[in-house]
């Protein structure tokens, strides 16, 4: 598990290769991913939107944005955690993803950024 943590939010990631979903022979590889964020601040904070940099080993990068995700925007009092569960997929079998969430502290409409820490995912036959 990859964790951070950015202005007392915590944000862990653990990543999962799909063989039953992937055609290798079709450079078709699925992964998901499960993310926890968890409020360890001392202000009510919501979940606008995310930016995602996703880079495949033999492929360009390329950058994905959106509001909140999988298309909820949680709000999360101090304490409260949030988990939820989604995928990529890649070409080569081979690759990274980081990014950050946007943030809006409630009590005042501040907005701020949280890191994603970067996380690999690499099909495991691919670590002989």
């Amino acid at each position: 598990m990859i964790t951070g943590v950015t202005k007392g939010i915590k944000v862990s990631v653990e990543t999962n290769y799909q063989p039953e979903h992937s055609q290798p022979a079709h450079e078709h590889f699925v992964f998901t991913y499960r993310i926890t964020i968890e409020n360890n601040s001392n202000n009510t904070v919501q979940l606008k939107a995310r930016h995602w940099d996703i880079l495949d080993a033999a492929h360009p990068s390329h950058e994905v944005d959106g509001e909140g995700v999988v298309g909820k925007q949680p709000v999360l009092e101090p304490g409260e955690i949030h988990q939820y569960v989604s995928g990529c997929n890649l070409r080569s079998g081979i690759g990274k993803m980081k990014g950050y969430y946007i943030m809006e502290r409630i009590i005042d409409g501040r907005l701020f950024n949280v890191e994603i820490p970067e996380f690999l995912m690499v099909v495991p036959f691919k670590l002989n």
